[in-house]
């Protein structure tokens, strides 16, 4: 179904911040009134999946939900869920001044977006997504969904706040003892979210049997780390990783010089872990704040820089890679892509370029890597510090994923290759595709967007991969509900490596699709086999 207003028209309307008139969704502890913003689409904002994590549980694994709690608060009446919530404290997205620091901690929430009229029993499929934001920064806001159900008023769609940078992701040896606190509360923030998705999305018309996980960049690692995750449960049936974020996973361990320098920084340097960590649960959010803005280069020089998930031994208990050579992952439907000329690393050379991505890769795996980016190979030096850095850093997840899971399910790859006219640079960058599909949408400092009128050719490529993404989730395949100008998007398989470029029409109209077909080819499925073998990556 294509839209029925233009994109412009939708981000006009929803960005005014116009309320239409409310529905109300009863999920049997609480009722949740939404906005009508779109003449198909009503969105849910806000509602939490956990109890805060407040006090003595700050970097503890959420509680689930007391929805005694909120029932006697609500005391029978419907509960507003029509503004956005605050969105869980933001670290510094790199740029100069930016101190990072807004939000809130009771942020353990999620946004839902059902078409108009949807209840228990409409039994439609569900996509919930993941943002990235390297795991220290993202607001759920500066990526909406309502235009999506507005084009496709069939699925419900479900967007996660989750803990970020130390809130979310410090880590000491020490949390082996769940008493003292828990690793990667962040990323169990989100499995969280998927368990109250299951018993509680029915209520909002969506099919807790039929979930398909989707992220990008940090979104996509996370999608990555839910595959291989040892949960023990079936949160999800179909999964959407889009630019895998191949971020290092360290150990508790090469991250406690991290956790001094925070704690130092903080105030809390002094004493055992255990009263350090007292400390800083007793600290403010403004100490915390700086705290882990100020543990980065050039302050702190160590190996691991940044709070990120851990191999904590429960959970993970190898890094994801190994894990899906060795075919230990959830054996579900993938879509998997990168874009064209995306990077996450840099450095003065190749080597410098890795070392700063992957702190422990050794000089073998370093020698081993050279030997497949000669610089014959490529016109220009820069061409060949961007291919081999994005390789490693981001782009051979695509190949790694789609190579593991075509071996026992259905994957599809893709190259995205439309550049954002507003990043800068003549390249098609990371989280380009962002751009698209949400209505222009730019991250900015401090949980902030800004948000640009899609062009009709642009406005008609973005129904085209909503649609896509939509028939995925609904199908699980990108093809059964595709729009009818979109070639057939071919399955992947080590044989045959099929995958689709997608691209706005070159001749800029909005009745053809300018997608096309290509196939992976030498020296690129060589270049990611290699890097995929290498433990030393952590990734």
């Amino acid at each position: 179904m294509l839209l029925s207003i233009s994109l412009v028209a939708i981000a006009s309307f929803l960005f005014q911040g116009h309320i239409a008139s409310g529905d109300i969704i009863d999920t049997g502890y609480a009722k949740y009134l939404g906005n009508r913003t779109l003449p198909n689409t009503v969105a849910y904002l806000g509602v939490p999946y956990a109890e805060p994590p407040l006090g003595e549980r700050r970097f503890r694994a959420p509680l689930p939900l007391n929805t005694t709690r909120i029932a006697q608060t609500a005391n029978g009446a419907a509960i507003d869920a029509r503004s956005y919530p605050d969105f869980c404290i933001q670290g510094t997205i790199g740029l100069e001044g930016d101190a990072g620091g807004a939000g809130s901690e009771n942020c353990l929430k999620v946004n839902i977006y059902t078409p108009v009229g949807a209840r228990r029993g409409s039994n439609l499929p569900v996509l919930v997504y993941i943002h990235g934001g390297g795991y220290i920064f993202g607001n759920p806001r500066n990526w909406p969904f309502d235009h999506w159900v507005q084009q496709s008023p069939n699925v419900v769609i479900v967007s996660v706040y989750y803990r970020l940078s130390s809130f979310g992701f410090m880590s000491v040896p020490e949390f082996s003892d769940s008493t003292i606190g828990d690793f990667n509360a962040g990323f169990q923030d989100q499995i969280q979210a998927l368990r109250w998705v299951k018993e509680h999305i029915a209520s909002f018309g969506g099919n807790p049997n039929k979930v398909t996980i989707n992220g990008e960049s940090a979104g996509g690692s996370s999608v990555e780390l839910h595959l291989v995750a040892n949960t023990g449960e079936k949160l999800f049936t179909g999964a959407i990783a889009q630019s895998v974020f191949r971020t290092p996973l360290p150990t508790p361990e090469e991250q406690q010089p991290l956790f001094q320098f925070y704690a130092e920084q903080a105030g809390c340097g002094t004493g055992s872990t255990v009263t350090q960590l007292s400390c800083l649960r007793r600290a403010s959010v403004s100490a915390l704040a700086r705290a882990q803005d100020g543990a980065m280069p050039p302050a702190f020089t160590g190996p691991y820089r940044t709070f990120h998930p851990v191999i904590d031994g429960k959970l993970f208990t190898n890094y994801p890679t190994q894990s899906v050579n060795a075919g230990k992952f959830a054996q579900v439907p993938l879509m998997v892509g990168a874009t064209t000329n995306e990077t996450l690393t840099g450095g003065a050379d190749l080597p410098s370029a890795w070392r700063n991505y992957c702190p422990s890769i050794t000089t073998a795996d370093i020698d081993a890597l050279l030997a497949l980016y000669p610089s014959s190979a490529f016109s220009t030096a820069a061409l060949q510090m961007e291919t081999a850095s994005g390789d490693l850093s981001v782009r051979c997840g695509r190949t790694i994923l789609a190579a593991a899971f075509s071996k026992h399910t259905n994957a599809w790859t893709y190259r995205y290759n439309q550049r954002n006219p507003t990043g800068g640079g003549a390249g098609v960058g990371h989280a380009a595709e962002n751009w698209m599909m949400f209505l222009g949408s730019n991250t900015g400092v401090n949980g902030s967007a800004t948000f640009t009128p899609l062009k009709p050719v642009e406005a008609s490529f973005a129904s085209e991969l909503i649609a896509y993404w939509l028939s995925f989730v609904r199908a699980g395949n990108p093809n059964t509900f595709k729009l009818p100008r979109s070639p057939i998007w071919p399955s992947y398989s080590v044989t045959n490596r099929n995958r689709i470029v997608l691209q706005q029409d070159l001749a800029g109209t909005t009745t053809h699709s300018g997608s096309i077909l290509e196939r992976e080819v030498d020296p690129e499925t060589q270049r990611c086999t290699v890097i995929g073998s290498q433990p030393s990556q952590e990734n």
